[in-house]
């Protein structure tokens, strides 16, 4: 059997350096990034600052009251970004802003901005998709070659493999996301949204010590995730649930919020990891890499590297600086569009709140 010819990417070596500047909003963080590609062919992040809006505990965030904190925050992240960069908007090659997925009014709020300085210093703009973003800078940062993606973030949970200039979708949730669900619950047990739900919910995890029945809902490649939250939220009506712990009088039989907390998370990673082995052993690949908010989540990724390992694999994953949302992500994919001579005109830089993953052709890559 003749052996595989590595394919030659259509990405050329720049003959000279390139900046972006790169500008997130989808959901209630607010990043600006600038990145620097090199003719040697590094990459280089010279800055990557983001502000987040944090509403009061059992409380979620609004669309409008979310678009506004990135109107008011906009021109601080972007001339903190500049700064700690040591550049100008004068230096920039191009301006890349998120085009969705993701929440409407913070999208357009994001991408009017993107517009104003695309006028004002007449830079050319350039329309990310969002999940694109976590991808590519996923790869830079862990130098994954091929591996199957986990998605997971506050509005997003897919499966992806690359193939032709496209990043396929081998299997995604139903309903919520799993970001969302975790942050649903969060919200029922009161825990705080400082720094995230999904992060309080961790570390309350590593406190439980009982696992409870709950559904374990895979439907082939894809995951359901309403019915394992609404479970969960049933078990706090229950008359063995004790919201501050157990007392002196109560026997063994009980539930605490953390008891939920680990179960919770126990079932859903593992139906996550599960539609993942399945889409390695099609693909035969023995890379996993996980993007996305809830990809910062160690119990995932130690059921996942669990998985790889014994599948002769690794899992790649990064840390908080780029599994949350953030401007640098967006300026990566940005420029490698950029750099293959994609532009967005003035008239289509709208955003789009249902932009899927294997809509975007991706041209830099064989």
């Amino acid at each position: 059997m003749p052996g595989r010819v590595k394919k030659r990417s259509p990405l050329k070596a720049p003959e000279r350096a390139y900046i972006a500047l790169g500008l997130e909003g989808s959901a209630n963080k607010l990043g600006a990034g600038i990145i620097k590609h090199t003719p040697d062919g590094s990459t280089h992040v010279l800055s990557n600052v983001r502000h987040t809006y944090i509403t009061p505990p059992g409380e979620g965030f609004l669309p409008r009251d979310t678009a506004q904190h990135h109107r008011e925050w906009a021109l601080t992240v972007i001339n903190d970004a500049l700064s700690k960069a040591g550049v100008s908007l004068h230096d920039i090659d191009c301006i890349a802003f998120t085009k969705g997925p993701g929440m409407g009014a913070p999208l357009v709020s994001v991408a009017l901005v993107a517009r104003t300085l695309s006028l004002l210093y007449n830079k050319p703009l350039v329309g990310v998709n969002h999940c694109v973003g976590h991808i590519e800078m996923g790869r830079q940062v862990t130098g994954a070659q091929n591996p199957v993606v986990l998605y997971v973030s506050g509005g997003n949970t897919q499966v992806i493999a690359y193939s032709q200039q496209c990043y396929r979708i081998f299997g995604e949730t139903l309903d919520i996301a799993v970001g969302n669900c975790l942050d649903r619950f969060a919200r029922v047990i009161n825990l705080s949204n400082d720094p995230s739900p999904g992060y309080n919910i961790e570390q309350e995890a590593k406190k439980g010590k009982r696992l409870l029945p709950l559904p374990y809902t895979t439907k082939g490649m894809d995951v359901s995730l309403s019915g394992i939250l609404t479970s969960t939220e049933a078990y706090t009506t229950d008359k063995r649930f004790r919201a501050n712990g157990p007392s002196a009088g109560d026997g063994g039989d009980i539930i605490t919020p953390q008891d939920l907390c680990f179960s919770l998370q126990e079932t859903v990673f593992a139906m996550l990891v599960e539609i993942t082995e399945r889409a390695m052993a099609h693909i035969g690949s023995k890379e996993v890499l996980i993007v996305g908010g809830v990809g910062c989540n160690e119990r995932l990724q130690e059921m996942m590297g669990v998985m790889a390992r014994e599948r002769g694999g690794n899992v790649f994953a990064t840390d908080e600086r780029f599994c949350i949302d953030n401007g640098i992500m967006i300026a990566q994919a940005g420029l490698l569009s950029f750099r293959m001579g994609y532009e967005t005109p003035l008239a289509k830089s709208t955003c789009t709140q249902r932009f899927r993953t294997d809509q975007v052709h991706v041209a830099w890559r064989a």
